[in-house]
């Protein structure tokens, strides 16, 4: 018998926007428990959107988690002595957390000097349907796809 789950937790919403999205972003952006520095990467990184994008720059992310949310993935699932990658619908609050994470793994890998530059530069990538985070999302499609022949091996 497994343990019962645990409770679902819930963000408080960040001191500019008022919004629970960029606190739980900045979460997964924070590194050795330093939020104010992730705070600060991401409205720096924020600011920097507005200026090259000329919109506002919460719109200008948003849109790159959207772009960026997968809505299959496969996993794998062990039958009959073999692995089958099996697609599956991902659930509403893990595509908000991959679309997230992939944005800041893929701000992480790019070039620019400072994590201020990639991040922005990510965000913008991303909104225009374009970037690592974007390509990561494409990929995770393509397998869910290739591999829709085992989708009956669903629990």
């Amino acid at each position: 018998m497994r343990k019962s789950k645990p409770k679902k937790r819930y963000f408080l919403p960040d001191p500019i926007f008022k919004d629970t999205l960029v606190t739980q972003f900045v979460n997964n952006l924070m590194k050795d428990g330093k939020k104010s520095i992730s705070y600060s990467i991401f409205y720096d990184s924020l600011k920097i959107v507005e200026e090259k994008t000329k919109e506002k720059g919460l719109e200008v992310w948003k849109k790159a988690l959207n772009n960026v949310m997968p809505s299959v993935e496969v996993k794998s699932r062990r039958i009959g002595g073999a692995n089958f990658q099996v697609p599956i619908e991902v659930r509403p609050a893990r595509k908000i957390t991959l679309s997230q994470k992939w944005l800041i793994q893929y701000a992480r890998s790019r070039n620019e000097k400072t994590m201020v530059d990639r991040l922005a530069n990510e965000i913008i990538a991303a909104s225009k349907g374009e970037g690592g985070a974007v390509k990561k999302k494409d990929d995770t499609h393509r397998m869910a796809e290739a591999n829709k022949a085992f989708s009956h091996f669903r629990f």
